[in-house]
């Protein structure tokens, strides 16, 4: 997103269980650690990823922070960044959508990047005018591999590729945009 010159949103396609619209990897103590954000899903078949309820029958929120806490409260800078997101984890959102576009916000605004971005009004199968990378949310379709940087666990594992964010936040601070825009990307933007 920081090579684009613009930014769209679907919000009009068909919600697909298993991808990163509802859940991110993180580096724990004991490797890759997913965190899925649990959603309602309709009796009714399938729903517009705008319209995707998360479900709040449980406090997965804390669960989260917690395990964040585990995997970065030694990192460089988890403590400067930790009350930018405590909000992400106390704030009970209704929609799946504005948990994500809340949390892309706050990332930016940790990174210094200032995007401007829209969202679908209608879903269409081909983008022409667009580098279309709606595939991404696939996880295991993301063919891009990335630079080593430090990581808190690395002497354990060794370097994780495209975990969440946050681990390159915690992990580079300041230095976490140039990074992101060095990098090299399996499709040209």
């Amino acid at each position: 997103m920081v090579q684009a010159g613009r930014i769209t949103f679907e919000v009009e396609d068909h919600f697909q269980k298993q991808t990163l619209r509802n859940r991110m990897y993180v580096y724990s103590p004991n490797g890759v650690q997913l965190l899925n954000v649990p959603v309602k899903h309709s009796r009714a078949g399938h729903q517009k990823a705008k319209d995707i309820k998360i479900e709040d029958n449980f406090d997965w929120q804390k669960l989260h922070f917690k395990s964040l806490e585990a995997a970065y409260r030694s990192s460089p800078f988890f403590e400067y960044f930790e009350d930018v997101f405590q909000p992400v984890f106390t704030k009970r959102h209704k929609f799946l959508m504005d948990l994500n576009i809340e949390a892309f916000m706050l990332t930016s605004k940790c990174l210094q990047f200032n995007p401007t971005f829209e969202k679908t009004t209608e879903y269409f199968h081909d983008q022409p005018d667009f580098t279309d990378i709606r595939h991404w949310a696939k996880a295991k379709n993301d063919p891009n591999e990335f630079e080593p940087y430090k990581q808190v666990f690395d002497d354990r594992n060794g370097f994780l590729n495209n975990l969440s964010i946050l681990d390159l936040l915690f992990n580079e601070g300041r230095h976490a945009l140039a990074y992101l825009k060095s990098q090299q990307l399996a499709i040209g933007i």
